[in-house]
């Protein structure tokens, strides 16, 4: 029994002020990489709107000859939504696959468009390759994230240097423990 307990004191377990502080650093991480947010952001955009000084979204009347219907706006955010979040970020691509996937989107948008126009109040074909072009450029950029592993890399790295943090720390503690 005395043995179990100089054991259980060699092996000291990371107090509970440090386990928050690395978990608080990783879901910190996790919730700073957002590529969801770009998909509000173009839904507005594609309906013509802006934000004002109060961060409220106006409808900006300069921008109405591009601008496409809130249900295309809607559907095609949704499109773009797919791949724009953060296990897509953190995923291992390589760039012949996000090209492959940014197409496959913009192709898919390009019929949803056609098939949807009037719905979509898509007035002329200039409006077509618009949203084309933003649905490949966004959908590339937020996969492109994820080439090389450069984010989850990151995020190992981080969780591997936190824990070693952690050990080194309570290896002292237990160290000074001993004598």
């Amino acid at each position: 029994m005395e043995q179990q307990q100089e054991q259980e004191d060699y092996y000291e377990y990371p107090s509970p002020y440090q386990q928050p502080a690395f978990r608080d650093s990783k879901a910190d991480l996790l919730d700073k990489i957002r590529p969801d947010e770009i998909v509000e952001l173009t839904r507005n955009k594609l309906m013509g709107k802006e934000l004002n000084e109060n961060g409220s979204w106006i409808i900006n009347p300069e921008l109405r000859g591009n601008a496409i219907s809130a249900l295309g706006a809607h559907d095609i955010a949704n499109l773009v939504l797919c791949v724009a979040n953060p296990s897509t970020s953190i995923s291992k691509l390589e760039d012949k696959e996000i090209r492959r996937r940014a197409y496959s989107l913009m192709d898919t948008a390009i019929k949803m468009i056609l098939a949807n126009w009037k719905k979509y109040n898509i007035t002329n074909t200039a409006q077509i390759w618009y949203v084309a072009d933003i649905v490949y450029s966004i959908t590339f950029i937020v996969m492109k994230q994820a080439d090389a592993e450069g984010i989850r890399k990151m995020i190992i790295g981080t969780r591997s240097e936190s824990h070693h943090i952690m050990n080194t720390e309570n290896q002292k503690k237990s160290f000074w423990r001993r004598s």
